[in-house]
């Protein structure tokens, strides 16, 4: 089994993703919070590179979902200085994969278009999407000079997948649902190589709208979503 250190396993993304793969896996949990389903974990701070460091030893990859949006001061030290303190410690640790996710980069500057997949990113003058945007920057340097596979996800949502009609209300741009997202995961801990060391994929799992597409993730991954969770949102005519 693969070893795979979770950054920001206590957070809002990586409890609903870890236990879909637990079994194929052996996961070392690492967040500065308590777990929330009450699993053990390594207490760390993203921030400090020797906690980064020393939580990786061992380790055959590193999933970051480490998140910070509404403080100035914290979301760049999290999103940017601690995506730096991960490729660096892959690189010192010899590790190979990294999982890195983000906010979506394209709406600001798409949503008028149709069928965007592989574009350019627009991250805007947003705070938080500039953290990330740069978090993106130092993985691809890392990538490209240590050898080190990397794929970074990118989304507008998350959440479950809808059970029942849903009413007054539409489906959602750019979301994604655990189930594809635990999918997209084990295929980017799987695959030996991606482009370049480094590639950057949209993920979403809502498509009748007909704007954003996984085409890329699909070719390169083998990504393949659920679909059909827009029928939950059909209205019935007179």
């Amino acid at each position: 089994m693969k070893k795979v250190l979770v950054l920001g396993a206590s957070g809002n993304i990586a409890p609903h993703v870890t236990p879909g793969l637990e079994n194929d896996y052996d996961f070392r949990l690492a967040d500065i919070q308590p777990h929330p389903l009450g699993k053990p974990i390594v207490t760390i701070d993203v921030t400090s590179y020797q906690d980064v460091l020393e939580a990786s030893r061992g380790m055959d990859a590193i999933m970051n979902f480490t998140v910070i949006r509404d403080d100035p001061v914290q979301s760049f030290m999290v999103s940017t200085l601690g995506a730096y303190h991960v490729m660096k410690a892959a690189a010192a640790q010899g590790i190979k994969k990294v999982v890195h996710t983000g906010p979506q980069l394209v709406r600001s500057g798409y949503d008028h278009d149709f069928e965007i997949d592989d574009v350019p990113s627009m991250p805007g003058t947003g705070y938080y999407n500039i953290t990330k945007y740069l978090s993106l920057e130092l993985c691809e340097i890392y990538s490209r000079a240590y050898n080190i596979q990397t794929i970074c996800f990118l989304f507008n949502g998350l959440g479950p997948k809808p059970t029942e009609p849903v009413k007054q209300a539409d489906f959602p741009t750019f979301t994604v649902v655990w189930e594809d997202l635990q999918h997209a995961c084990r295929l980017a801990l799987e695959i030996d190589s991606v482009p370049d060391n480094f590639q950057v994929f949209n993920l979403l799992s809502y498509f009748a709208h007909g704007k954003y597409e996984v085409e890329k993730a699909k070719r390169i991954l083998g990504y393949r979503p659920m679909g059909g969770l827009e029928e939950y949102f059909r209205r019935e005519t007179p």
